[in-house]
């Protein structure tokens, strides 16, 4: 079964380490791939990278969903030294999707 693949923010993790998933852009994919999120549901996280030629190079890891009672949202627990860019899969080119050029430029504006 292929898991979802769900927009991060990877910058948006709790005290535990797990992804807040409450971003508008893992907002926005939950509701276009129509996927609810439940405990135990598996995820591929994503987030927007660049590579060294300035392309666009997502990050990738995979992940477990869990409700969170102290941040009262749904997060997702990760290996963080899982995560690793598109490329790294067999030299596969990165795979954007509708709407990822407008949040990437709407996320480097926050930085």
């Amino acid at each position: 079964m292929v898991k979802p693949k769900i927009y991060a923010d990877f910058h948006n993790a709790d005290s535990e380490g797990r992804l807040r998933l409450n971003c508008v852009g893992t907002v926005e994919d939950l509701a276009r791939q129509q996927v609810e999120l439940r405990e135990g549901l598996l995820l591929t996280l994503y987030s927007d990278d660049l590579d060294a030629q300035g392309q666009l190079d997502e990050l990738l890891v995979d992940g477990c969903v869990s409700f969170s009672e102290e941040e009262h949202c749904w997060v997702a627990s990760i290996d963080w030294a899982a995560i690793h860019h598109v490329s790294d899969d067999e030299g596969a080119p990165a795979t954007a999707q509708k709407g990822d050029d407008k949040r990437f430029e709407n996320e480097l504006r926050h930085l």
